[in-house]
């Protein structure tokens, strides 16, 4: 797979280009300490027709690599809609800026993100449900704040991909379980991987995605 890495705007982002005509958008959110490149160990089998980019997240993580909320004490692990929302309105203008810079169409785009990746995702498909497709949540949770748009289904006939691992002690397996009640109520349809692993997506899941991707 042949990536590049693009500064672009005050964001760097790693990207692999898609030489297929009218390709989709795939936006890879890493998770609390990962960068740019974290995402494409699960991206060798992608589908071809996809123009994937892996955005580097704006603040410093302690102690290593990058986050999408600004460091705040006694939060590890509970970020909240309040401490995203920034992050996922910048990511949205990148989206923008980033496709038409190209010349890809982005009006919808695909985005797939892993641990608070994953709660990144479920702000983007709740926030701006008109702008995303298909959404993956690997090891992932919803975050707090974001009552007011379960309670109005702003994931009304989306289908969303989310895997876990029963052996998660970042993001432990109830709490998994309890966001997909929330999804659910937000009006999405889930399609669910669950393998016994721990912060990561298991092969038998990478599977999973990769058939949810293509189809």
């Amino acid at each position: 797979m042949k990536t590049e890495i693009v500064e672009f705007k005050g964001w760097t982002l790693r990207v692999r280009p898609s030489t297929e005509e009218n390709p989709r958008l795939l936006v890879m959110i890493h998770g609390w300490t990962g960068d740019e490149n974290s995402m494409w160990v699960f991206a060798r089998r992608f589908p071809a027709d996809m123009w994937m980019i892996a955005p580097r997240a704006p603040h410093h993580a302690d102690p290593q690599g990058f986050s999408w909320r600004p460091p705040q004490p006694l939060t590890f692990g509970r970020p909240s809609l309040e401490m995203l929302l920034p992050s996922a309105e910048a990511l949205i203008r990148l989206i923008d800026e980033y496709a038409a810079s190209v010349k890809i169409e982005a009006k919808q785009f695909d985005v797939i993100g892993f641990s608070q990746g994953g709660a990144m995702v479920n702000v983007l498909g709740m926030l701006f449900p008109e702008r995303v497709h298909k959404m993956g949540v690997l090891a992932g949770f919803v975050p707090a704040g974001l009552d007011a748009y379960i309670e109005k289904r702003s994931l009304e006939g989306k289908q969303v991909f989310v895997a876990h691992g029963t052996l998660d002690e970042l993001v432990p397996i109830d709490r998994a379980r309890a966001s997909m009640q929330l999804m659910e109520q937000a009006g999405a349809s889930i399609t669910y991987c669950e393998d016994e692993v721990g912060h990561k997506l298991s092969s038998n899941c990478l599977r999973a995605l990769e058939e949810y991707l293509t189809n």
